[in-house]
Order: structure tokens, then sequence, then C-alpha cells
């Protein structure tokens, strides 16, 4: 059995056991904010938090649920997260909204959770950003619903 020691500049005292796979510390971030956007480059969606994990070992489970998520005619929406300025999901792009039809259509959420190691004791701040595919618009936050995001520090 591992256990360590969490510093006392992330609230504990330097002598506080954990045992690593544990979660340290639950952060949690939310928007009311609707982005429309015809773009294909990514924009902010508003839906960030940050966290300063306890050790360069921890990992952050990040859970999103990014709420009114529309398109219109051949359209999709196109989510990803980012680590400060570092793009986390280069290759784990979510897309929503994508339907065989050409109707707008709105189709309530689109969600994604992912693994991330930063590697840092540093305040980190994930957001997350949309893009629709350039045929049509991508919609999130139609009609003031609410999109969370929330960061888990897993001890290692």
């Amino acid at each position: 059995n591992v256990t360590g020691t969490l510093a006392t500049g992330n609230g504990g005292t330097g002598a506080t056991s954990f045992a690593p796979g544990k979660v340290g510390q639950v952060i949690n971030g939310t928007t009311t904010t609707e982005v429309v956007t015809s773009s294909s480059s990514f924009s902010d969606t508003g839906l960030t938090a940050s966290i300063t994990p306890s050790a360069t070992s921890s990992k952050i489970l990040i859970i999103c649920n990014m709420a009114g998520v529309g398109k219109s005619g051949d359209g999709f929406v196109t989510l990803k997260a980012l680590r400060d300025s570092t793009d986390i999901l280069a290759n784990f792009e979510n897309r929503g909204g994508d339907t065989n039809t050409s109707d707008t259509n709105k189709v309530g959420s689109c969600s994604f959770t992912y693994l991330d190691s930063p590697s840092t004791t540093s305040s980190t701040a994930y957001k997350v950003q949309v893009k629709s595919n350039g045929n049509s618009y991508a919609q999130t936050g139609d009609s003031n619903p609410h999109s969370t995001i929330t960061l888990m520090e897993i001890l290692a």
C-alpha cells in the first residue's frame, strides 16, 4: 500500500496521508452562454474551470456536458478541450448534432470524459471550444441551459 502527503498549499497539513487512486479535489464550472457559429475554427463556449493539482503525478479527470447543442443544414457541432492553451483532445474531438438530414436539429446535449496528465502543481485552466463544419451553423447553450465541466484530481 503506497501513501503520500497532501501539500499544505493545497489544503493539506503536510502530514495528511492519501492512497493513490483516490479523488483529491473536485472543481465544477458552469455556463449559460449561448454560442452560435458558422466558422470551421474553434470558438470559446464560456465553459471553463481551473484546478491546482497537489502533485505532478496527479491525473485530472474532465467530465463535460455541453447543453443546448444544435445545428442547421448538413452541419454538425465539434467540441474540444484545452488545458491552458494546449489542445489536449487533438485526436479526440467530439461531434454532436450530426444527423443524416439537412434539417435544423436541436439534439439537447453533447458530453465527453477525458483523463489528462498535466504534470504540474500550478493552477491549470481547462476550457471547452466549439466549431461548425463550415456548411451551416453550430450552436451550444440554446435557450439558456446550464453546461457543466467537472475537474477531479486523481491522486497517483
